[in-house]
C-alpha cells in the first residue's frame, strides 16, 4: 500500500491557521520523498505559543503561498493513498477546517494515527510522543519542521509493521484492531483502537 505522512504547524489555537505543512511519500515500504512547504495563514496571527513551539513567525510566511496553492501541488496524488499523521486528531482537524475554509473539498482517503499504532508496537514504553519514539527508534528529527515530524512519523509506522511482524501497512487494521479513520467528501470518522498508555501523561502526543 502506498502512504503519505502529514504534519501540520499552526500559528495560532485555530485549526485554520496552518503555517506549514510537511508530505513524506512512502512507497515500497520505505521514505522516497520528504516535502516542506510554507503556508500564509489568512489572519496573520501568530501566538507567541506557536511560534515558540516552531520558530515560526509572520514575517517567515509573508511571501509564501496561501494554502490552496500549496494544496493543489500534491491533492490528486494524495488521493487514495493511506494518509498517516502522529496524533491525527489534530492534524485531519487542520486539514479538514483549512479546506472548509477554503472551500475546497475533503479528498477520499483513509488514515492512520500513528500514536494509536505506537501503542500497540511498543506498550512498554512510558510515552508515544514523536520525539520519544524517534529518540527511541535512532531515527533523525528536527521536531516541529513540519517536512522533519512527517518524515519521521512515516519511519515510525514502518518501524511498528515490522515491530508486529507484518509485512505491509496494509495489514495494521486486520492485525491489531486498529479502526483506519476515514475521510470523504462531506463525510469523517476517527481513527479508534489500541490499547490506552500505561501512564497517561499530560499534553498532546506530538
Amino acid at each position: 500500500m502506498q502512504a503519505v505522512a502529514i504534519d501540520f504547524e499552526t500559528a495560532n489555537e485555530s485549526r485554520t491557521s496552518a503555517c506549514s505543512i510537511g508530505v513524506a511519500w512512502i512507497e515500497d515500504g520505505r521514505v522516497v520523498e520528504t516535502e516542506e512547504h510554507l503556508i500564509r495563514p489568512r489572519e496573520m496571527r501568530f501566538n507567541p505559543f506557536n511560534t515558540a513551539v516552531h520558530g515560526l513567525r509572520a514575517e517567515d510566511v509573508a511571501g509564501a503561498p496561501e494554502f490552496p496553492e500549496v494544496w493543489h501541488r500534491f491533492a490528486r496524488r494524495l488521493e487514495g493513498r493511506l494518509v498517516l499523521a502522529h496524533n491525527a486528531s489534530f492534524d485531519i482537524s487542520v486539514l479538514r477546517h483549512t479546506l472548509d475554509d477554503y472551500g475546497l473539498a475533503w479528498p477520499a482517503c483513509s488514515y492512520l494515527c500513528t500514536v494509536v499504532l505506537a501503542r500497540k508496537a511498543w506498550p512498554q514504553l512510558a510515552a508515544h510522543k514523536l520525539n520519544y519514539l524517534a529518540d527511541h527508534l535512532g531515527i533523525a528529527l528536527d521536531h516541529h519542521r513540519a517536512g522533519s515530524d512527517a518524515e519521521a512519523c512515516g519511519r515510525i509506522a514502518l518501524a511498528a509493521t515490522r515491530v508486529l511482524g507484518l509485512e505491509r501497512l496494509a495489514d495494521i487494521a486486520a492485525a491489531t484492531g486498529i479502526t483506519l479513520g476515514r475521510l470523504t467528501p462531506g463525510a469523517y470518522s476517527p481513527c479508534k483502537g489500541g490499547n490506552p498508555p500505561r501512564r497517561r501523561r499530560r499534553g498532546p502526543e506530538r
